[in-house]
């Protein structure tokens, strides 16, 4: 009997030139989060076509399509959104959105998923049902998937994959990992306030501009110490704005930067400590602070089961060859929200040009070797595949 990765081997004998189309199409009219109008239109015109019934999310964007009843579904998850970056390549396909760019893979994402989508149309009745999630604003803090989960997107739902490209991986290889995969992510803006006045004389006031030095350089450092090193806890400035003229000190700045950890229970006890610290630093220098501490995403905690499975899937259909360990990333990745909720995991797809250089996610030049989009159909299929003789094999009836 023929399995979905026999199946999607079929399908991609004969469309493999479509599915780098598909890819190609949604890079050349990137979108960003919650502006994913097009890509949402072209999403469902391709799953209508296959035989499919996808339904729109209410918010506009994003689409949400099951392959069989239930009761129980596996979800599937590719995000659709670009990011506000140019596209610096010089390609047929590079982005015609001026400032917009996929340039994180979201687009191999979507290809990949409509493949799959393909393949379990053509290979119904399925042994198992299937929903796919093409979830809108991934790059947007908190995360689209926030709005799936709000819609119902996790009813019914008993496990959840998702791919994300990796460019320092060949395509051809898939990188797992058990456990924390990425990292919590928070945002932190840090106000500072006085009456300002003459660098001459700075005794007569509040020196805004030295309390933000202190801050820069100290809270990092005391963080370090006041929680377990283990946790892998990174607070990093990105933006310090203060003042104009050389000889006045300003009445006002800004401090702005992101907190990452891996340890997903820290994450939600963190915010107190940061306050702490940071207005114990800067209490002599009499300033005014205010502090805003937002959550993003919690980390990626992949289910050491969800990635045996994964791992079998791989091995089946590629070889020993094609499995790597993946390293942790301290970035951060709204799939977590799911897994707040179902047991998940999420792996790495190779893109890099075996033989190529290593690029990096979010730079204007980011482009994949589109051989690794059918790995990733064959990948998520023969998933499936693992899933589903796996719970025949548990099934009363199969005694």
């Amino acid at each position: 009997m023929a399995t979905l990765h026999d199946h999607a081997v079929d399908w991609l004998a004969g469309n493999d030139a479509e599915l780098v189309n598909w890819r190609r199409d949604l890079h050349a009219h990137p979108e960003i989060a919650y502006a994913e109008h097009r890509t949402t239109e072209r999403i469902v015109a391709l799953l209508t076509s296959f035989g499919l019934e996808p339904k729109p999310l209410s918010i506009g964007t994003g689409v949400v399509c099951d392959i069989g009843a239930g009761p129980e579904f596996v979800a599937l998850r590719a995000d659709i959104d670009a990011l506000p970056l140019p596209d610096s390549k010089t390609v047929e396909y590079a982005s015609q959105n001026p400032g917009s760019c996929h340039a994180c893979g979201h687009d191999a994402h979507t290809a990949i998923l409509l493949g799959v989508a393909a393949t379990l149309a053509r290979a119904q009745p399925l042994a198992g049902s299937v929903r796919l999630i093409f979830q809108p604003a991934e790059e947007r803090m908190p995360g689209g998937a926030e709005a799936v989960v709000d819609e119902g997107g996790l009813a019914g739902v008993s496990s959840m994959f998702a791919l994300h490209c990796d460019p320092k991986l060949d395509a051809g290889q898939v990188g797992l990992r058990v456990g924390p995969i990425t990292a919590s992510f928070n945002q932190i803006e840090i106000r500072l306030s006085g009456p300002g006045g003459h660098t001459a004389r700075p005794h007569l006031t509040v020196d805004v501009v030295y309390a933000l030095g202190k801050l820069i350089t100290e809270l990092p450092g005391l963080l370090s110490r006041r929680v377990d090193p283990r946790s892998a806890v990174s607070l990093v400035w990105g933006a310090v704005n203060a003042g104009a003229a050389a000889n006045a000190i300003p009445p006002t700045g800004i401090l702005r930067g992101t907190l990452r950890m891996l340890d997903g229970q820290l994450w939600n006890q963190l915010e107190g400590v940061v306050r702490e610290l940071a207005e114990q630093t800067v209490a002599a220098t009499n300033v005014k602070i205010e502090i805003d501490y937002d959550s993003g995403v919690p980390a990626v905690t992949n289910d050491g089961a969800l990635v045996a499975i994964q791992t079998r899937a791989a091995l089946a259909a590629f070889g020993p060859h094609a499995v790597s360990d993946t390293p942790q990333s301290m970035g951060g990745e709204d799939f977590a929200w799911y897994l707040q909720t179902v047991p998940g995991s999420l792996a790495r797809l190779g893109v890099r040009s075996p033989g190529g250089q290593s690029g990096d996610l979010h730079q204007s030049s980011f482009d994949i070797d589109e051989d690794a989009l059918a790995v990733g159909v064959r990948f998520t299929t023969a998933i499936l595949d693992q899933l589903f003789d796996e719970a025949a094999a548990e099934s009363p009836s199969a005694d």
